[in-house]
């Protein structure tokens, strides 16, 4: 690994907060990675766009919203069309279990529901990025 793992943290739709995606994002940068982080309301095609420019590893969604069976697949899918299916989409937040299941079989590599260590999430990413 020539450079720090790149992670891009996006909050998607009308979820206004961003408490935890600022923790993440925090936590992530303390272990030695580069953070990106979005900003609040963004759609998935601003997400997939800014992962692409920025040359990210890893796109970390934070969602409290419950749109998380639209917006994520949304976001797998622009992934897949720019040919960027080889950045790791991973997510967090208020997500019920019975709905784990659907995201990671429409392209969510992991869920991180609310109480996961910051240090799971670190560790997720860094064993399961494909570097360039």
């Amino acid at each position: 690994m020539d450079r720090p793992i790149r992670v891009l943290v996006a909050k998607p739709g009308l979820d206004g907060h961003d408490r935890g995606a600022k923790v993440i994002a925090r936590a992530l940068r303390d272990a030695g990675m580069e953070v990106i982080y979005t900003g609040l309301r963004q759609t998935p095609e601003q997400i997939v766009n800014a992962a692409i420019q920025e040359d990210v590893d890893c796109v970390a969604v934070s969602i409290l919203s419950g749109a998380h069976s639209t917006l994520l697949p949304r976001v797998n899918n622009l992934l897949k069309s720019e040919n960027a299916e080889d950045i790791l989409l991973v997510c967090g937040g208020v997500i019920p279990d019975d709905d784990i299941p659907f995201l990671k079989e429409n392209g969510v590599a992991e869920v991180f529901t609310p109480g996961t260590p910051t240090t799971v999430t670190i560790e997720y990413i860094k064993e399961n990025i494909k570097r360039k």
